[in-house]
């Protein structure tokens, strides 16, 4: 349906093209069919790389805004249509009709709870006609490259995508060519957005010349692939805690998980369970009546797809009352803020009688500097510096014993994590 400039839009598809005069009218007319048949309030958008062939004309004719593109490579016409784009949702298509609009509306249909839509060649029930040469190469591409970014899609290099667009706001990528693609979805990612993919049929453009080559996509993913996989292991991404339950990483997988066993063993009372500076660890995920605080909104973004009891606050100023919890944990997170005041607030929301279940690196034990070491060589994105707050276990169980708190069973991994277990006294 038509709609004046101020008002809100459900769809905005954006098409990038040059040299598209062939197609480009029936792609508009296609895509505009679709909106019509949807009900949604839409626009479409070409973005013209100056093609000398007519094809903003064509477009024009058939009911598109025509923009400029003024970056150069793919990358540069999705970063002109997604700063033009009004709509609540972003679809961007090919122009050449490899990506047939008759398609979107699946795509529209599956977006609930997903903040990107990907059509896929590479899940159950999608498949690719393209010669064999170039079917092998991008199935080996994107294999390759969702391995070593740990992206669980099986479709990188698809652009027939649907973006929510106040995801899209939170982003920041460079643009560049085809591998714009792996940096807006490694940023979804980071962001703790939610992406999805839906199995797609493609078969080859209808008309004009392809300007797209496999080859392209893989010297572009080349280039970035370094900078994206420092991206995905950064400790601040929001799946990071999460991916490192199952990482491939031998050291980290066996940590993480003996972290899990140790704190689970420890956990007496029934009922609700407090984590503190939770991140988007598996614990936090899948554990029964965890309620999850942590400070970074992404992680709790990511952390909503599985446990939906999930609090944004400072571990120092938590918003629960005195005494609320039978169980606060509260792992790997005091040597990381300078702030002292954790183990107290900590304290201040666990009932009498309660536990309190703390981890943390021992400096006081001769390994911990040594596991450190090792782990920040295999582990680059991680540094082998001194925690801001580093304790010993001797501190860790002085400043317990200060708050009125008794310790009454330790687990120590390797001899350089302690973790403790303590019951708050009650009241004299």
């Amino acid at each position: 349906m038509a709609t004046s400039p101020e008002k809100d839009l459900d769809l905005s598809v954006i098409i990038p093209a040059r040299n598209e005069a062939d197609s480009i009218g029936s792609a508009v007319d296609g895509v505009r069919g679709v909106g019509a048949r949807l009900g949604l309030a839409f626009e479409v958008v070409v973005v013209d790389a100056a093609s000398p062939d007519g094809t903003a004309e064509v477009a024009r004719r058939h009911g598109a805004e025509v923009i400029g593109q003024t970056q150069p490579g793919y990358g540069g016409a999705l970063l002109a249509g997604f700063a033009r784009a009004r709509g609540e949702w972003v679809l961007t298509m090919d122009a050449d009709l490899s990506h047939p609009p008759q398609f979107v509306e699946s795509l529209w249909r599956a977006r609930a709870d997903a903040d990107l839509v990907i059509a896929s060649r590479y899940v159950p029930g999608g498949y690719a006609v393209m010669p064999y040469g170039r079917y092998l190469l991008s199935r080996v591409l994107n294999a390759f490259f969702a391995t070593a970014l740990s992206i669980p899609i099986g479709d990188l290099s698809s652009g027939f995508r649907l973006y929510r667009r106040a995801a899209l706001r939170e982003l920041s990528f460079a643009g560049g060519n085809f591998d714009v693609l792996q940096q807006i979805l490694v940023a979804l990612l980071r962001g703790g957005y939610h992406v999805r993919e839906v199995p797609f049929f493609y078969q080859p453009r209808l008309a004009g010349a392809s300007n797209a080559r496999i080859l392209r996509f893989g010297v572009g993913y080349l280039r970035t692939v370094v900078d994206l996989w420092k991206q995905r292991h950064d400790l601040n991404a929001a799946d990071y805690d999460f991916n490192a339950f199952y990482s491939r990483i031998p050291l980290q997988r066996f940590w993480q998980r003996r972290r899990y066993r140790a704190v689970t063993s420890l956990l007496r009372a029934p009922g609700p369970v407090l984590d503190v500076g939770s991140g988007s660890s598996v614990f936090a995920a899948q554990y029964p009546g965890v309620i999850a605080v942590d400070a970074n909104p992404a992680k709790l973004r990511f952390l909503r797809r599985y446990n939906r009891r999930v609090v944004l606050a400072d571990a120092g100023r938590l918003p629960f009352a005195d005494g609320a919890f039978a169980t606060v944990v509260c792992s790997e997170v005091i040597e990381d803020n300078a702030d002292r005041n954790l183990l107290a607030e900590a304290a201040r929301v666990l009932a009498a009688g309660g536990s309190l279940i703390v981890g943390t690196p021992d400096y006081g034990s001769w390994r911990w500097p040594l596991v450190n070491w090792f782990y920040s060589r295999i582990q680059p994105t991680r540094t082998a510096g001194r925690h801001p707050n580093p304790y010993t276990r001797e501190r860790l169980r002085a400043e317990l014993e200060r708050l009125g708190l008794a310790v009454d069973e330790e687990i120590a991994i390797l001899g350089s994590e302690v973790i403790v277990r303590a019951v708050k006294r009650a009241p004299a």
